[in-house]
């Protein structure tokens, strides 16, 4: 796996969803989402999202996304990245 190509690839992936709004991040809680994308080095990443409440249900929601190129070692341990939202729309540590 290309880690720098992976690396841009999940941060724009959470630039994305971190447009949404809190409730429509909510459709990810308990339900991970997993896409596909191609690099430009022409190497196939698969992405999973899915939101769990950080601390207590109905509070801060955390996204967590992570890619992986299929292999075995980078399946096991994918790269992740992620963050907290509040109700308000508010990001935690910001």
């Amino acid at each position: 796996m290309n880690r720098e190509e992976a690396l841009v690839i999940l941060k724009e992936q959470i630039a994305r969803l971190r447009e949404l709004q809190y409730n429509e991040l909510l459709e990810f809680l308990d339900n991970a989402i997993s896409i596909e994308v191609v690099g430009s080095s022409g190497t196939h990443y698969q992405i999973e999202m899915e939101a769990i409440w950080d601390r207590e249900p109905k509070s801060d929601l955390r996204v967590v996304v992570s890619i992986d190129d299929g292999s075995l070692l980078r399946s096991t341990f994918p790269l992740v990245d992620d963050f907290i939202v509040l109700p308000d729309g508010t990001f935690v540590g910001e």
